[in-house]
């Protein structure tokens, strides 16, 4: 026999998922930037290559690559 608390956390859970999904059936249409609409990568990279080797390969041209620090590294700096 099923525990009461397991009872209830099914019922929670059913009625949050239940809740989520009238949420979302009820939000506003998502709305496409005119600017960005037609905006696509064609161009951006040889074709056949890797496309996220590419965006690596550019961000480290520019100086842009991360360096592995943690937010709370660039807050705080390295030695907090």
């Amino acid at each position: 026999m099923a525990e009461p608390t397991e009872v209830l956390r099914a019922l929670w859970d059913v009625d949050e998922a239940t809740q989520a999904a009238v949420e979302l059936e009820h939000a506003a249409p998502a709305k496409v930037c005119k600017r960005t609409q037609g905006m696509t990568f064609d161009g951006f990279a040889e074709p056949g290559t890797d496309l996220r080797e590419a965006w690596r390969d550019r961000l480290a041209r520019e100086g842009k690559l991360g360096t592995g620090e943690t937010i709370r590294d660039l807050v705080l700096g390295r030695d907090a």
